[in-house]
């Protein structure tokens, strides 16, 4: 009962160590191991959550709580064949729970059946229709799929319960400029730079939006403040960014006349979902991810049953299939490699000919 006061509380911590404690006075106790171990999840300390649902699964295999806590672990790190295997025991015992469902259904956008992720995220959201993080990866399979009057539907929702988050905006703004309704995707981009004081991507994708509509000041503006953000992020931590996000930002820069001394990390595979939906100009969105890989980073804090605030998906490895034409046309295409040596053909050709006309003369 403590350890609940302090999750009630949001001390965490402190909830961990009571916990802990009472572990150890009932080591069997699998209630006490599970919610152990989804503390664990939500912290991101998957050694030791790992380590304690295996062993309430252990006491109790038949535990679902544990058993999908351990799917959304296998999931997270792209284990999407596995993670299905799990959620199949799963749903044998909790038919109609709202995290299982979400869960598959992000796994099937890992494995991009968009069709199939859509059905599962559907029935999640038939079960709880209040919950946010369900209709964020509707929004996401939408916009994936360029269903962006869809996509809006559900991010419209989704920000109605959760109205304090920048990312949401975002991706709002993305459904918005695909729908050629530009000037409430800027609101909506908007709203996004004033809420999210951290994710480089939301500055990026309204200087894009800007800069395609001509607003070459506006642009500038936000790239600058993309750049205090990546800078901001290198120094307090070791996270790498997306390659196509790196992509764009550097022909951004190269639009603007901007960015030589902004370095870059070695491109990660992180996110990629939800980055590719964020960085499509108006002629294109090609999505990420919550996502999936913040759409897996939203489908496993939904299974632990915590109200944490979403991360963007480690690992989500669910990039998009689509013909993702480049947002920015900065650089011209390379003209074709074999037109130099057209002439050639005809030239020997002819020589051919002329010697086959000698042949015959000489044989006269």
């Amino acid at each position: 009962m403590l350890g609940k006061i302090h999750l009630l509380e949001g001390e965490t911590d402190k909830a961990i160590e009571i916990y802990k404690k009472a572990v150890e006075f009932s080591p069997e106790n699998t209630d006490l191991l599970t919610t152990l171990g989804l503390l664990y999840l939500q912290l991101g300390d998957y050694q030791k959550a790992f380590e304690h649902l295996g062993n309430a699964l252990t006491y109790d295999p038949g535990n679902y709580k544990a058993t999908l806590a351990a799917g959304s672990m296998m999931q997270a790190h792209g284990d999407f064949d596995v993670a299905l295997s799990k959620y199949r025991v799963v749903a044998s015992t909790a038919p109609e729970s709202p995290p299982l469902w979400n869960n598959i259904g992000m796994c099937f956008f890992g494995k991009k059946k968009y069709v199939a992720a859509i059905s599962c995220l559907k029935r999640a959201n038939y079960l709880a229709p209040f919950d946010w993080k369900i209709l964020y990866n509707l929004g996401l399979v939408h916009l994936t799929m360029q269903q962006y009057a869809s996509a809006f539907h559900f991010l419209s929702a989704a920000i109605n319960f959760q109205p304090k988050m920048g990312e949401l905006y975002m991706l709002l703004a993305v459904a918005l400029t695909n729908l050629e309704d530009i000037e409430n995707a800027k609101r909506s981009y908007e709203q996004a730079v004033a809420l999210d004081k951290c994710n480089p991507l939301v500055n990026l994708n309204y200087a894009v939006l800007l800069y395609n509509q001509g607003d070459k000041k506006g642009a500038l503006c936000q790239y600058q403040e993309m750049e205090k953000k990546v800078n901001a992020m290198k120094e307090s931590s070791t996270l790498d960014f997306d390659p196509e996000m790196v992509e764009v930002a550097q022909k951004m820069g190269a639009a603007l006349q901007v960015g030589e001394s902004l370095v870059w990390t070695k491109p990660s595979k992180e996110s990629k979902s939800k980055q590719r939906a964020a960085l499509s100009g108006k002629s294109s969105s090609t999505q990420q991810p919550l996502g999936s890989n913040q759409a897996l980073g939203q489908a496993m804090s939904s299974a632990a049953g915590y109200g944490k605030t979403m991360q963007l998906p480690p690992g989500a490895g669910a990039s998009a299939p689509l013909a993702k034409p480049p947002s920015l046309p900065l650089e011209p295409e390379p003209s074709s490699e074999m037109s130099p040596e057209e002439p050639s053909a005809p030239t020997g050709a002819e020589e051919e000919r002329k010697e086959k006309r000698k042949s015959r003369q000489a044989a006269d």
